[in-house]
């Protein structure tokens, strides 16, 4: 999926585990409104999506015929023929997607700066230092880590990351996890970052570490 008004930014956008959604449709068109093209690759090889109900089936392909290396492979492909036409470029990801982008930070020159929405694998490649502005948002609740000591660990260098109230998926109005006080919360942190961009330097909001909003 792509949207093209010819601006010299782009953001990539990288699904969930579910594919191009009705949720990634909406977050790309309103990326459209404000300013940027737009680049969201099928990462999951499918021409649908699947539905919010079939999670575990969604996980097990996601896991089984994609995985992190080879998505994260496909979105650097993106990235690299995104160069040649665009000064700036972002990547905005969602759950496996704000991992991706997160394994794609670490190269020199290869984004202007990366946003993850609760991007609980980002725990199993701390060794990674992203080479380019980082904004993370997480929610207070994981079953399976403890958020805020996930936060406080990566609050360093060019990484600005924040706890917001809710569960995973917060930051999605089709969700049942969906809080929209959170879902504002997160956009304000988001316009913030991409507005930081415009000189080409972001610094990172140390006073919010750990912060929950």
């Amino acid at each position: 999926m792509e949207i093209v008004n010819n601006y010299d930014s782009v953001i990539i956008v990288l699904h969930e585990i579910y594919g191009i959604n009705e949720h990634i449709k909406t977050v790309c068109k309103k990326i459209s409104s404000n300013g940027y093209d737009v680049i969201c690759p099928n990462l999951i090889n499918l021409p649908q999506a699947f539905k919010y109900s079939s999670e575990k089936e969604a996980y097990q392909h996601f896991m089984d015929n994609i995985g992190f290396d080879l998505a994260t492979r496909q979105v650097k492909e993106v990235i690299m023929e995104a160069k040649k036409k665009y000064k700036n470029i972002f990547l905005l990801g969602y759950s496996v997607g704000a991992t991706v982008a997160w394994l794609c930070s670490e190269e020199e020159n290869m984004c202007t700066g990366i946003i993850g929405y609760y991007g609980s694998r980002i725990r199993d490649y701390m060794n990674i230092t992203p080479k380019c502005p980082t904004l993370l948002i997480f929610p207070s609740e994981e079953i399976s880590f403890n958020v805020e000591e996930l936060v406080n660990y990566l609050n360093k260098d060019n990484i600005s990351a924040y706890m917001l109230n809710g569960k995973h998926g917060f930051g999605n109005p089709f969700s049942k996890n969906y809080c929209e006080q959170s879902f504002k919360e997160a956009q304000k942190l988001v316009d913030n970052f991409l507005q930081g961009q415009g000189d080409g330097a972001f610094v990172p909001d140390y006073s919010k570490k750990s912060t929950l909003i």
